[in-house]
């Protein structure tokens, strides 16, 4: 059988089984910068997770609108001041409607980071099933499956996703329309191309070859032997792709073509506050803010796991690396 023949390890590399997952815990705990990115990653989620909870702890609710609230005579300017801060309005409240700001963004985190991680998801499900079918196929498939996912690198991303989301009905959820188009049009055709390539190497092994030998079918080998071979790249560029995913939501909802109103989301937000920036500063820098960190944290932290699982690999952020790359 396949499992009696065991590829050579090769130094550096993580190995097979609960081994490995210890190796990949030690190196990823060498890199400080990447746990503090995990703590405030885990917070957000939490965060995002527990928005109806907090919300309610504040007696407050994301689309209750309170006109008492804004001054009308100035445009609609917050009362009071810091935005309106106060202890029912944690953060203040929105320029000329009064709704919560607080509550606006903590259930905003819920849209964003919900749209990311769906998205990915779907990236991932589709990069990995093309890639290892252009892979295993034969000639004529993987040239087929390889100039689609050509066409789908060289296509403009926004300017697709803004005609798609152009023309959908709006009695569809929109949160899911947008994480269906961003990823079903970017993303996948790159990890699909890396996951043909990576196919390509890995079946060329004895221990598949073993496997072939043995009377296992295409489906079995690519379950059993390939798809844990091709977990360390898959899982980097998924921690690289949900950073990306966010800052296209945000983008999305920035155009008018994302989450609309009243479901709250940080690009929509940034829509609304562009022109409150020297009235009510802390509605465009609160969003803003929340953005800047949660992408930071997921892009050092994606960087932080890419080079845990190979260790041979050259950190692209030279901070809390703890000790030199390739230490292990």
């Amino acid at each position: 059988m396949s499992e009696a023949v065991l590829p050579v390890e090769t130094p550096g590399a993580l190995a097979p089984g609960v081994s490995g997952a210890r190796q990949f815990w030690r190196r990823l705990r060498t890199r400080r910068a990447a746990l503090v990115a995990a703590a405030v990653v885990a917070l957000l989620v939490l965060v995002a997770l527990a928005a109806p909870l907090l919300v309610a702890l504040e007696g407050q609710d994301p689309t209750t609108y309170h006109p008492a609230l804004v001054d009308s005579a100035r445009g609609g300017v917050p009362v009071g001041p810091l935005g309106g801060i106060s202890a029912d309005h944690w953060l203040g409240v929105e320029p000329q409607t009064g709704r919560d700001l607080f509550a606006r963004l903590v259930h905003g985190a819920r849209v964003s980071l919900g749209v990311a991680l769906a998205a990915t998801v779907v990236q991932l499900v589709l990069g990995v099933a093309v890639g290892l079918a252009a892979g295993l196929g034969n000639r004529w498939v993987d040239q087929l499956l390889t100039r689609v996912a050509d066409i789908f690198v060289a296509m403009p991303l926004m300017i697709v996703a803004l005609a798609l989301l152009a023309v959908v009905p709006t009695s569809f959820p929109r949160p899911v329309l947008v994480a269906l188009v961003v990823g079903l049009v970017s993303g996948w055709a790159t990890l699909a191309k890396l996951v043909r390539a990576q196919t390509l190497t890995l079946k060329e092994a004895d221990y598949v070859a073993a496997a072939r030998l043995s009377g296992w079918g295409t489906v079995r080998i690519a379950r059993r032997e390939l798809l844990p071979g091709l977990a360390a790249p898959v899982i980097t560029f998924a921690a690289i792709l949900v950073p990306t995913n966010i800052s296209v939501e945000a983008a999305l909802s920035f155009l008018g073509v994302g989450v609309r109103p009243p479901t709250p989301s940080w690009g929509q937000m940034l829509t609304s506050a562009n022109v409150w920036y020297q009235a009510a500063p802390q509605y465009l820098l609160l969003p803003a803010g929340a953005l800047f960190v949660t992408v930071l944290a997921l892009t050092v932290l994606g960087d932080g796991v890419r080079t845990a699982l190979d260790p041979r690999a050259a950190s692209r952020l030279r901070v809390g690396t703890g000790r030199k790359d390739g230490a292990s």
